[in-house]
């Protein structure tokens, strides 16, 4: 089968198409015919060993020589303990602890699986996984509703477009920070209020907000805390180890006074049904920028890395319609 390797750490200049043996499924694991594979920040994480702490999962080189964990494809060969799916079965879901989706086939995780909707394509339902969970985990499960004062940080990209729909399904007044380029979109979702990171200090604006969803942080701890009411959340879900570090001590000293601090770890696959069930039903949609062929994946990557997603950027292999 055809994969797109990494071999070693670096930046997309160090994947290659290469031929590999078909993989085969362990017991509880399911084997898949590939057709779709979304690209997520924790693909450039282990392509670049960026953030450092990468290395700890392979210290001389990849652990995952074949990323992409938001799959989406048709069961072709089952374990010998899954009973769950079967043969011909359509489905999708995160395999961030296995990855492998950008492959012709790759195996998965029975239970990390859920079956895709015939309303949704496998390049939509490959949009979906990773980005939507963090609307459903920092969104939804953070207590937004009705009247809800949510700022996003990162807004305009996978997961921040899933996060501003969702806050605004819920009933929340959002503002969504990105680069200037993106502040349409970000509009047309449904944010109330856009900010230019390179234009505005969103931080300096004078303005309160119940939770700050952050998934690219950028500014100190006691900034945010300028920026939340006193009893107001902030989450970190993506950006620089020191700001991670800072969460985690600095946070927790900050947290003292009502505000809280911390780090939002989200969880494969939770409660993406929730999220699955609005699509379906057209009051949320992924966000599609570009599809690229299994050849052009370094492209795919270089483009998220880049910053200059809007929305999903998609891998596909055959028919992903």
């Amino acid at each position: 089968m055809r994969a797109v390797t990494n071999r070693r750490y670096g930046g997309p200049e160090v994947l290659a198409l290469e031929e590999l043996p078909m993989p085969e499924p362990a017991p509880d694991q399911v084997l898949l015919e590939v057709r779709a594979t979304s690209v997520n920040g924790s693909d450039v994480e282990f392509l670049t060993a960026k953030p450092a702490y990468i290395r700890g999962f392979g210290p001389f080189g990849p652990k995952f020589t074949v990323l992409g964990s938001d799959v989406a494809g048709v069961v072709v060969g089952v374990g010998s303990e899954v009973t769950r799916w079967k043969v011909g079965d359509e489905v999708f879901g995160d395999i961030l602890y296995t990855f492998g989706g950008f492959a012709e086939y790759a195996v998965a995780p029975a239970a990390e699986l859920m079956r895709k909707p015939p309303e949704l394509s496998f390049v939509e339902a490959a949009a979906i996984p990773q980005s939507a969970a963090i609307g459903v985990q920092g969104v939804r499960d953070q207590g937004v509703g009705e009247g809800t004062r949510i700022l996003i940080n990162g807004a305009g990209g996978g997961a921040g477009t899933f996060a501003i729909q969702a806050a605004r399904h819920l009933g929340a007044e959002v503002t969504a920070v990105d680069s200037g380029e993106k502040l349409a979109l970000m509009r047309e979702l449904g944010a109330s209020t856009v900010i230019d990171y390179a234009a505005e200090d969103f931080t300096a604006r004078g303005e309160r907000y119940d939770r700050i969803l952050d998934l690219t942080a950028a500014h100190s701890q006691l900034a945010y805390r300028r920026a939340l009411v006193p009893d107001g959340r902030y989450l970190m879900v993506g950006g620089h180890v020191r700001h991670l570090l800072a969460v985690q001590t600095m946070g927790k000293l900050l947290s003292l006074g009502g505000r809280s601090f911390r780090l939002l770890v989200i969880e494969p696959n939770r409660d993406l049904d929730w999220m699955v069930e609005r699509i379906v039903a057209g009051d949320i949609r992924p966000v599609l920028d570009t599809c690229y062929p299994l050849e052009q994946t370094a492209d795919a990557l270089r483009q998220v890395m880049e910053g200059r997603a809007k929305g999903k950027v998609v891998v596909t292999v055959g028919d992903a319609d």
